[in-house]
């Protein structure tokens, strides 16, 4: 395991900061759909590896390559951007704040309702955003599902480009230093569990409200449309050490 202080990728800085695996590190609640979906550090981790071998082997991304990133918070989007982050990608998150990249996108990875968003994308991958990641049917021609083209790759991935990943141009070391200390602002410290409403679909958001408490050997239980009562009641059954309130 790498030293702390000195991560390689974005992947490093937040696994490297767990204390045990096989504790919670991502909790999902949609109170509109009832969702409660819960990923291990060792889980979530299957996933950004899975994506990122995904990208690697099937799209070829390599160092500074473009990924976009156009989904709402879910389980499935923090798969997505810790895998795309840890294949050295430069990874736009579509939002109010993105800026443009340098060049055009390797891949899209984005929700059936927004496909239209992407008509010139080469390559466009849609996150069913279910529970249990089931694949979704009818896609246009073209158009890959993330459960079924990421479920056959490995487990464990081995970063081929340290230190060139990018979130909307900034480069690794800067956001994870950015995000450590935007967690030390909201009082978050290794251990702490963070029940938040905040969003994560922006670049600012994604180091602000999803990178950061991870970074610090945090976990995170996001909440989605739910009452400020049901946030509290939430963050109460969840032992919350912090929570943040949009």
């Amino acid at each position: 395991m790498r030293e702390l202080n000195s991560p390689n990728t974005v992947a490093d800085a937040i696994f490297g900061a767990v204390a045990d695996h096989s504790r919670p590190l991502l909790t999902y609640y949609d109170e509109a759909t009832g969702e409660r979906t819960e990923l291990s550090a060792a889980t979530l981790g299957n996933w950004a590896a899975k994506t990122a071998n995904y990208l690697a082997d099937e799209i070829g991304v390599g160092a500074g390559d473009v990924v976009v990133v156009d989904l709402p918070e879910h389980w499935q989007t923090a798969g997505i951007l810790l895998g795309a982050l840890w294949a050295g990608a430069d990874v736009h998150v579509a939002g109010p704040d993105a800026t443009e990249p340098a060049s055009e996108p390797l891949v899209v990875f984005t929700s059936r309702d927004r496909l239209d968003d992407h008509p010139d994308a080469d390559e466009v991958v849609v996150a069913s955003l279910d529970p249990f990641a089931l694949p979704l049917r009818d896609l246009p021609p073209g158009v890959g599902d993330y459960g079924s083209v990421v479920r056959v790759h490995g487990d464990q991935f081995i970063s081929r480009s340290p230190a060139v990943e990018a979130l909307d141009g900034t480069p690794t070391a800067e956001v994870i230093t950015e995000a450590r200390a935007v967690a030390e602002r909201d009082g978050i410290a290794a251990g702490t569990r963070v029940v938040s409403t905040r969003p994560w679909h922006t670049a600012s958001g994604v180091l602000a409200h999803l990178l950061a408490p991870l970074v610090t050997g945090g976990s995170l239980v996001h909440v989605a449309n739910a009452s400020a009562e049901r946030v509290t009641a939430i963050a109460d059954v969840e032992k919350a050490g912090v929570v943040l309130p949009r």
